[in-house]
């Protein structure tokens, strides 16, 4: 009897990107990624991230005339988007 022939696994399109873990995307990365290396991680347009950074909504380090996505602050972004960072502080609105 031979066996079926592997068929490649569909994403199920109804999944949230919420279900994602990012950490474990992203434990295996340096802590600088280049843009468009972070475009493909958040699942953006070169374009996307380029403008994206240039407003400042992705954290970059500049070095020289190279300019990098932080790892470890792109973690920080989805901890908030998520609800999972540290709650407010007394005092301070949510």
């Amino acid at each position: 009897m031979s066996s079926p022939a592997a068929q490649p696994t569909a994403v199920d399109p109804t999944a949230s990107r919420s279900t994602v873990d990012i950490r474990s995307l992203t434990a295996d990365l340096p802590a600088l990624i280049t843009i468009p290396r972070a475009a493909d991680l958040l699942g953006l347009s070169r374009a996307s991230a380029y403008r994206y950074a240039a407003a400042g909504e992705l954290p970059t380090k500049r070095f020289g005339r190279r300019v990098y996505v932080i790892t470890h602050r792109i973690r920080d972004l989805f901890d908030d988007e998520e609800g999972t960072a540290a709650p407010a502080a007394p005092g301070e609105a949510a």
